[in-house]
């Protein structure tokens, strides 16, 4: 594994200088104009500044077919998925749906034996609660099989989704994807508890014309922001504007103490101060709590946590998720061994692709492992584990320069038969396959990506916002932008400057603290994860950070890589 190469982004000078005209701070200015933002109105995050719920396709026909649903008081049965996006989503509509006074029910496919999304046998389940109406919430795209079961059954079926649709949609009621074809909805982005949110947005807005709200006051959905900010971030969703309003607004509220006690709960065992919370926070800290449901047995417990109103539940379900949050690490670490192992006899930069089988791994585990050796080997990568009847269940992830569910379509396509079933985004796929096709699978992967990258492709760039003066290197600013809203395709600034190693040593058994000096300052800093010792001099990626310890709080800088300068 070659070293990175460290790269500045490209700024804009146009666009910088607009951003201070119009009073944006000089550091900031430059960050914001190197992620692409023209003017300051690209930076508001009030909710006046969101896309209108009338420009997502079918959000106005789902919202007339559900309050007709809730004034015949048709059972609705929201069908969810089993990860933090599906979860806050499938939360928020029962909060909602239940203030709205509609008869409201969840159910959650157990990933292990039934699989992804509104399957023939999860609508024979949900028939049994008698619905009028299955709502699906983060799938349901492709689910045309299960659509069709449904309305053979008489069930109406309003998908909610964001996953990107393939040749044949289902007939189902209304579909509200802000992917599907004719759909002018400017933010492609939206997680699928986003699209929830707008959906009920929409709902709103049909029972307060139908005079719903004529003797009380129409529920407030801003209060369930917390709840569209945590799966956004946790989905790794691309933060648009729209997604960043959704997010700070979100945020706002929880560091206000205006959260659900479930998010409360889920913050507080992981050691977090709601009042300072942070999309790290949200991504770090709860998310991987929540996915753990989903990932080792049952995100009902997870579900459960979220819908909870008393503290005291909803602590108890957290700590359960934050037991399951520790066997999965333990997995994890298991999984990532074994994978090392396999690695040792693959020329690994011989290859455009990675594509891993082990019969020991977790099926709910192998999405992790595939992101760590993507990270560390800058290629795609997809893990399997075994699933039921012969079958492997992969989990993939991408790099820059190859969607990959379109690879995994044009190896379905160009090998019939080789993949039984795919789905999911660029960035992040699953199939699954019989375990006899694995080589044969493996083999047409490097062939289809290995048309679709070149070397260049391959070369591990780290971009970052070039150097820091040395009078930004402050607490001040380190606070500064700490309160910004950072997340996939609008990251964290990563400064690049050259150190004079002080002093280094190991603490917590696997990290490195550093003492840095530059410009005649001494600076405290951290390298987690990682033994390798510095040399004397280093050239190196780090963020600003702000250190708290023992009620105080001081500048540290986190490095996130270094090469060693001659």
């Amino acid at each position: 594994m070659t070293s990175p190469r460290i790269v500045n982004r490209t700024v804009s000078p146009r666009a910088e200088d607009q951003l201070v005209r119009e009073g944006i701070h000089p550091l900031l200015a430059r960050i914001f104009a190197a992620r692409g933002v023209r003017a300051r109105a690209e930076l508001e995050h009030a909710l006046a500044a969101l896309i209108p719920p009338q420009t997502l396709l079918g959000a106005d026909r789902a919202a007339a077919l559900l309050a007709d649903a809730i004034a015949a008081r048709r059972r609705l049965l929201i069908v969810a998925d089993y990860d933090c996006d599906g979860a806050t989503a499938c939360a928020l509509g029962v909060r909602a749906l239940k203030a709205f006074g509609a008869d409201v029910e969840y159910i959650v496919p157990d990933r292990f034996r039934l699989g992804y999304g509104l399957t023939p046998e999860i609508v024979a389940q949900a028939a049994a609660r008698r619905p009028g109406v299955i709502i699906t919430v983060d799938n349901g795209i492709a689910s045309i099989e299960g659509v069709d079961a449904a309305n053979r059954l008489g069930i109406q079926v309003v998908i909610t989704d964001h996953h990107l649709p393939g040749a044949e949609l289902p007939r189902a009621a209304v579909i509200v994807n802000p992917n599907q074809r004719g759909c002018a909805f400017p933010s492609k982005h939206l997680a699928g508890v986003g699209v929830m949110f707008y959906v009920m947005l929409a709902l709103r807005a049909e029972l307060r014309r139908r005079g719903a709200f004529a003797a009380r006051s129409a529920p407030n959905l801003a209060d369930l922001l917390d709840l569209v900010a945590l799966g956004t971030v946790a989905d790794v969703v691309r933060l648009d504007q729209n997604n960043r309003v959704l997010v700070a607004q979100g945020l706002r509220r929880i560091c206000r103490g205006r959260l659900q006690p479930g998010v409360r709960a889920l913050l507080a065992v992981a050691g977090r101060d709601h009042a300072r919370a942070s999309t790290f926070d949200l991504g770090f800290a709860a998310g991987p709590r929540l996915n753990a449901a989903g990932r080792l047995e049952d995100m009902r417990v997870g579900i459960e946590c979220l819908i909870a109103d008393d503290f005291g539940r909803a602590l108890e379900l957290a700590r359960a998720l934050d037991d399951l949050n520790r066997e999965r690490r333990a997995i994890e670490a298991d999984m990532q061994a074994k994978a090392d192992s396999l690695l040792e006899g693959i020329a690994v930069r011989e290859s455009c692709t990675l594509a891993l089988y082990d019969p020991t791994w977790h099926q709910g585990v192998v999405g992790i492992l595939a992101g760590r050796l993507k990270d560390r080997h800058h290629r795609p990568v997809v893990a399997f584990a075994r699933g039921d009847g012969g079958e492997l269940r992969g989990s993939g992830r991408s790099i820059a320069g190859v969607h990959l569910r379109d690879a995994f379509d044009l190896v379905a396509k160009r090998e019939p038969g080789v993949i039984l079933r795919f789905g999911g985004h660029a960035a992040a796929a699953g199939l699954a396959l019989r375990e006899g096709d694995f080589a044969r699978f493996s083999a047409a992967f490097e062939a289809v990506v290995r048309e679709l990258l070149g070397p260049q492709d391959l070369e591990h760039v780290i971009e970052t916002d070039g150097p820091l003066e040395p009078a930004y290197l402050s607490l001040d600013m380190a606070r500064v932008l700490a309160e910004q809203i950072w997340g996939q395709g609008f990251p964290q600034p990563l400064f690049c400057d050259e150190f004079e190693v002080v002093n280094q040593r190991v603490v917590g058994e696997r990290h490195l603290k550093l003492r840095l000096a530059r410009a005649g300052r001494t600076l405290e800093a951290m390298r987690y994860q990682s033994l390798e010792a510095f040399p004397a001099r280093v050239l190196a990626a780090y963020r600003l950070s702000v250190n708290e310890f023992n009620g105080a709080q001081s500048l540290q800088l986190v490095i996130e890589h270094w090469q060693g300068v001659a």
